[in-house]
């Protein structure tokens, strides 16, 4: 796999991964944002707690801008998510949703936080029993058994893809499903039984036995996965080997230069820990940007 090179790609466009993009294209570099503003809690919120805002500003029009500024600086923008992320050799490997394969010197984590819980009753019970956030993480624990993944973008049906490499039989469980007609033909083509419904309980009694859907039918099951958005911090680190807080296993860990463990890989925003402030997001966007874009130039003179 290699495709298109860029010195940064920046994985999420909330307020951290569009200043990182500002900086880094300030910087000579070639830089690719993935994600879409929309995804990003700001995106629906009112501002009125940030520095040089005046009055009451909706959170879209501050993202908005933003980007329109990083795409003046050169920065590209795409609206794909990240199904798949390796490293070989100095540069690092990318996967998206419409099937294409990009490549970058250096990698910024900008996605947010949380797993979306479905709310279901059954699923805080059953939670690490049978109830699962994280295919890449516990896909191996369901070899041999009939397992079901629910959510409707790229994370779920990437999700239940990967499953079949380890489960005897997988269901995906959507009303509809919000991905590329790439990754869409790609399920419809493969052994993933897709039934359009929702999960509106999970039963077992130590461990998930059974669901049941919106029209009352009862599906026996040994495991669901939940995956509601796209591919998280959790996943992709996973796949790269970064690693999160020791405590609670929900955020990237850096130092005082966005750096991961990983040289090359930076994160920045809500990502790395709390406060959950956008003036906090920007400003570890804005060293997370540069730093990147230091080390891509780097990368790219030592080539020469």
């Amino acid at each position: 796999m290699s495709g298109q090179l860029y010195d940064v790609v920046i994985i999420g466009a909330g307020p951290a991964g569009i200043q990182a993009a500002i900086h880094a294209s300030r910087k000579k570099t070639s830089v690719l944002v993935l994600g879409r503003i929309e995804n990003s809690a700001l995106y629906g919120a009112h501002i009125e707690n940030y520095a040089f805002v005046a009055g009451v500003t909706l959170g879209a029009n501050l993202l908005s801008t933003g980007l329109l500024q990083a795409q003046s600086f050169g920065a590209e923008w795409s609206k794909e998510d990240v199904l798949k992320l390796h490293q070989e050799n100095d540069l690092f490997h990318f996967e998206l949703e419409s099937g294409r394969s990009v490549t970058s010197r250096a990698v910024i984590f900008a996605m947010g936080v949380s797993k979306k819980k479905l709310g279901v009753p059954g699923e805080k019970d059953l939670s690490g029993r049978g109830v699962s956030y994280c295919v890449d993480c516990d896909a191996n624990f369901y070899r041999g058994a009939t397992v079901v993944v629910t959510g409707d973008r790229s994370a779920a049906v990437d999700g239940a893809l990967t499953l079949l490499g380890y489960a005897a039989k997988v269901y995906l469980i959507a009303e509809e499903l919000k991905v590329s007609q790439e990754l869409l033909d790609r399920l419809t083509s493969s052994e993933v039984e897709w039934i359009r419904s929702s999960v509106v309980q999970i039963e077992g009694d130590r461990v998930v036995t059974s669901i049941r859907l919106t029209d009352g039918t009862v599906m026996n099951t040994e495991g669901i996965f939940i995956e509601l958005g796209s591919k998280g911090a959790l996943e992709l680190a996973t796949q790269i080997g970064v690693l999160l807080d020791s405590e609670s296993f929900k955020y990237i860990q850096v130092n005082r230069k966005q750096e991961t463990n990983i040289p090359g890989i930076y994160a920045a925003g809500d990502i790395v820990g709390p406060p959950y402030q956008m003036a906090k997001a920007v400003g570890e966007g804005c060293v997370a940007g540069m730093e990147a874009a230091s080390c891509a130039r780097r990368k790219r003179k030592a080539g020469e």
